[in-house]
């Protein structure tokens, strides 16, 4: 009995699997920065109209974000299911992001509403980067 061939797509894995271990790495910096030195940058994200506290919405995400990085990067064999949770997770911030280009806040350097405005056009990547590079994207038949 002989094996089957190789995968022709086995290449490919190649600079997925490289772009999981770094948005596994990008949400775990973003994660430890939310509890560490870019709190007070990230409170000025928190919409107005949540009804929790400002600090705990940025240590909750910061946590989260903190698990997800690091199920990105030690659970490839749930990579599909974990990348589905990381564009979800994407979606569900991208509020925070319209809340300081709405409310004119300055943080993160983005002290226009232009700079602002450019940030609002890069969570859209942030989403398919997760749904690609987990093979999410492939495994819904797109």
């Amino acid at each position: 009995m002989r094996s089957p061939p190789p995968r022709p797509t086995a290449r490919l894995d190649v600079p997925r699997t490289i772009g999981r271990l770094l948005l596994g790495a990008f949400l775990l910096f973003a994660g430890i920065s939310h509890l560490t030195f870019a709190r007070a940058a990230f409170r000025a994200q928190v919409p107005p109209w949540l009804p929790f506290s400002p600090d705990a919405v940025v240590v909750a995400s910061g946590l989260v974000e903190i698990a997800l990085g690091a199920a990105l990067i030690a659970l490839p064999r749930f990579r599909v299911v974990i990348g589905v949770v990381v564009a979800a997770f994407f979606v569900a911030i991208f509020p925070g992001n319209v809340s300081q280009f709405v409310n004119r806040v300055d943080a993160f350097g983005l002290n226009s509403d232009v700079e602002r405005g450019v940030r609002l056009l890069f969570q859209p990547l942030l989403v398919l980067w997760a749904l690609w590079c987990t093979g999410a994207w492939r495994a819904n038949g797109r």
